[in-house]
């Protein structure tokens, strides 16, 4: 005989020949002969070498434990004292009754939506993250949702919580921000067998998600070529003359030929332009030489303007002056003047006859 004690935090379980035959709980007891105590702490995880099945047979272990059986398709939540603790996946589990307080809250994982029992602090958390699948649809952009291959809903800017199961989901996303489309290096043979390079910009704005990302595949692709046909054509019917005069009315004709397309594509197109004409080496030098030739001849036919113009007025001037001796006088007292400003000195001499002079000169 052997006398063993059980604390108040323990549970024990008598082995004999291997086999568990009682179990035993706060107190003292004798143990007869071939029979040893195995002692289990209650503030720890349950965990024993012997089967749960062939326990729960003996008489009071029940009592002592409580025992979780989990689903395939379920999911436990195990809250300890009302704190979340960890998560339990399918199978059965075992928890000490008595000195903490136990809370199993199961879910069902066979379908994708979380019920609003899981709070989102949970499943933030990294115990739980495993089992969740996370998507996040920033504030500038919207979303589709597909679950096996199908489109299901629309989806707003938010984080968005899924079970993770054998359920496919697939989250595509689109930018609703003004966006700019870039369509560069178009190289084309003019209507007068002019090679150019053209670089175009177009401003559009996603308006319809579901015709943007269900109706069609790479939206943006389409519309690129969509607008660089468009582009190609028109340019192709013109002349270089032509489209150097006409560059505004290009953009303005892209654009609305282009409408059409793009509302399909839920887009909408708000502005746009040609941003580079890129000439070849020769023809821009050509053109330089055209210009400078141009821009002399303005310059000569304007030199010759104000000739004819100066001419004009010293003509009209000499009659004037023909006309009238005292504004003849004037004119030579104006030039005498001028003529003065520039010297330094004067020397007068001529025995006393220079004022007799200066009064011929200026009084008839």
């Amino acid at each position: 005989m052997k006398r063993v004690t059980v604390n108040v935090n323990q549970v024990g379980i008598v082995v004999k020949h291997n086999l568990a035959v009682r179990v035993l709980t706060q107190g003292k007891y004798w143990l007869g002969f071939g029979e040893k105590l195995e002692s289990y702490d209650l503030s720890k995880p349950f965990h024993t070498s012997h089967d749960v099945d062939v326990l729960l047979q003996i008489e009071g272990f029940s009592a002592v434990v409580e025992v979780v059986d989990i689903a395939d398709d379920e999911l436990g939540l195990v809250f300890v004292n009302n704190n979340f603790n960890k998560v339990l996946a399918s199978g059965r589990h075992v928890f000490w009754k008595g000195l903490q307080s136990y809370r199993i809250q199961i879910e069902n994982i066979s379908g994708i939506a979380i019920s609003d029992t899981v709070s989102r602090q949970l499943l933030e958390k990294q115990t739980l993250a495993y089992y969740v699948r996370q998507y996040k649809i920033e504030a500038y952009e919207k979303g589709v949702l597909f679950v096996d291959g199908t489109f299901v809903k629309l989806l707003e800017a938010g984080t968005y919580y899924w079970w993770k199961n054998a359920t496919s989901i697939a989250v595509s996303k689109v930018d609703v921000r003004v966006t700019t489309l870039e369509i560069t290096g178009q190289e084309i043979l003019t209507k007068d067998k002019a090679q150019l390079r053209i670089n175009f910009s177009v401003q559009y704005q996603v308006n319809s998600i579901e015709r943007a990302l269900v109706e069609n595949r790479d939206f943006e692709k389409q519309l690129y070529s969509s607008m660089q046909l468009v582009l190609r054509r028109y340019i192709g019917q013109m002349t270089l003359d032509e489209l150097m005069e006409n560059k505004v009315e290009i953009s303005k004709y892209v654009i609305e030929a282009t409408t059409d397309d793009a509302d399909g594509l839920g887009v909408r197109l708000l502005t746009g332009g040609l941003k580079d004409i890129i000439l070849p080496g020769d023809v821009r030098e050509i053109m330089n030489q055209v210009l400078i030739a141009e821009k002399r001849a303005q310059a000569n036919v304007i030199m010759r303007r104000e000739e004819t113009a100066s001419t004009r007025s010293l003509l009209n001037t000499a009659k004037l002056m023909e006309e009238n001796t005292m504004l003849f006088k004037l004119k030579e007292m104006e030039y005498v003047e001028k003529i003065a400003e520039k010297i330094n000195s004067i020397s007068v001499s001529g025995n006393g006859q220079i004022v007799d002079q200066l009064k011929q000169l200026f009084v008839k």
